[in-house]
C-alpha cells in the first residue's frame, strides 16, 4: 500500500481524548424524579436505547452528541433528545451534583415546540430538588463539628 505522506497527523489516539483522567472513572448515579422512569418505560424500545445509552454517557462524565443546556428551566439543565416516526422524546436532567444526575422529567411531543406545561413540570421538579438539597444541608451544618474524637 502506497503511503501519500510522510507524517501521520498525529501521534495521539483519538479514544485518549474520550477517556477521563483516572484510571477507573467511576459512574455516577441516575435519580429519578417524580413518574420520569415510568414514562421512559413507556417509550419505544428503541428509543428507550437510545436515551439510555445518552444518559449512559452523561454518567461517564461524556456530552452526548444530541444534547442541548435548557437554560428556561434553570442552569445546569439539560435536553437529551430522540425521535421515531411517530414523535419527539425528551429528557430533561440535571448534571452531575455529588456524583448524581437527575432526571427531571420525560415526555413525549408531536409539535417542533416544547409545551409550556413540560418546561413548568421541569421547573417545578428542580425547584423541589433544590429545596430538599438546602434542606439537607442545613441539617448537616446544625451538627456539633466534630472534635476529632472517635466513638468508643
Amino acid at each position: 500500500m502506497k503511503r501519500h505522506t510522510k507524517n501521520l497527523y498525529t501521534s495521539e489516539q483519538y479514544d485518549d481524548k474520550l477517556i477521563s483522567d483516572s484510571p477507573v472513572a467511576t459512574m455516577a448515579q441516575v435519580a429519578w424524579i417524580g413518574d420520569s422512569l415510568d414514562v421512559l418505560r413507556g417509550f419505544p424500545a428503541a428509543v428507550q436505547g437510545d436515551l439510555g445509552y445518552a444518559l449512559e454517557q452523561v454518567q461517564r462524565g461524556q456530552i452526548p452528541l444530541d444534547s442541548k443546556p435548557m437554560r428556561t428551566v434553570g442552569p445546569g439543565v439539560y435536553e437529551l433528545r430522540d425521535q421515531d416516526e411517530r414523535a419527539w422524546y425528551r429528557v430533561f436532567y440535571l448534571k452531575k451534583i455529588a456524583n448524581v444526575i437527575y432526571v427531571l422529567h420525560c415526555f413525549e411531543k408531536r409539535t417542533a415546540q416544547t409545551e409550556q406545561k413540560d418546561i413548568e413540570v421541569a421547573k417545578e421538579r428542580l425547584k423541589r430538588l433544590r429545596e430538599q438539597q438546602r434542606a439537607k444541608e442545613t441539617r448537616h451544618s446544625d451538627r456539633p463539628p466534630d472534635e476529632g474524637k472517635r466513638p468508643r
